[in-house]
């Protein structure tokens, strides 16, 4: 069950208006029949009103005088947020959709990780180090469960970022881990996964010898196999898979 519908109707009902949205069952820029809306979601007026709140304080949708509540366009939703990001990934999209998402999550990445490890390598304190070492140590032992493997791969990143010691940087975890944990998933369901666990041990040598430089090389030699990884589960000609990156 996803977060917000564990709420109730209130938060069903946010989830149900923002896959529809989503995936352009309703699409941008039209109006929403809230009275036909109520009958067939069979909830109340006031528990669709601040179902849309939410989703208005998401960029999605908006309400005017004289033009009823409608849908923005897809510029004006605000992308970056953890839900948003959360609903696209877990099929609220277009297969196209889907595949823009990964690759623009792919290029955040290769901009925010690297630097955010130099840091981490300059940063990071014993405390950061057992957090660290904790996720490569259950990565390693889960390496076939698919769940705690897509878990232990986010741990590690989430780890990263925090040994940044920067509280922004932190944040960001909440964009990477949703594209992240779905890209884990269908990476992970390949029958020709490649041990991860290498590429993030060179990773945390680096940042456990407080070597910047190495630290970024060795990630972007991660996120190059990531990439290519995912290539190849798009491509069912290669018998060469992956792992969580």
């Amino acid at each position: 069950m996803t977060p917000y519908a564990r709420r109730g109707v209130h938060g069903q009902t946010v989830e149900l208006l923002a896959r529809r949205i989503l995936g352009g069952e309703i699409p941008e820029g039209s109006t929403l029949d809230l009275v036909a809306l109520q009958s067939e979601l069979d909830v109340s007026l006031t528990a669709l009103r601040e179902s849309l709140k939410v989703l208005a304080a998401k960029g999605m949708v908006d309400a005017r005088q004289r033009r009823g509540t409608f849908v923005r366009s897809r510029a004006e939703w605000n992308l970056l947020d953890a839900d948003v990001l959360r609903w696209q990934f877990e099929g609220a999209g277009t297969a196209e959709t889907d595949r823009t998402l990964l690759r623009n999550l792919a290029e955040v990445r290769t901009i925010i990780e690297p630097a955010a490890v130099r840091l981490a390598a300059e940063r990071r304190t014993d405390a950061d180090l057992v957090a660290l070492d904790g996720a490569l140590e259950a990565m390693g032992e889960h390496g076939s469960d698919a769940a705690h493997a897509v878990e232990a791969d986010l741990a590690f990143h989430r780890a990263l970022l925090a040994a940044t010691h920067n509280e922004l940087l932190e944040r960001m975890e909440m964009v990477i881990e949703s594209g992240l944990a779905h890209r884990d998933r269908i990476v992970h369901s390949s029958p020709h996964g490649e041990d991860p666990v290498p590429a993030h041990r060179a990773v945390l040598d680096a940042v456990r010898d407080r070597d910047p430089s190495a630290a970024e090389a060795a990630m972007r030699a991660l996120l190059d196999q990531a990439g290519r990884d995912l290539d190849r589960v798009g491509n069912p000609e290669d018998t060469e898979g992956a792992g969580p990156q």
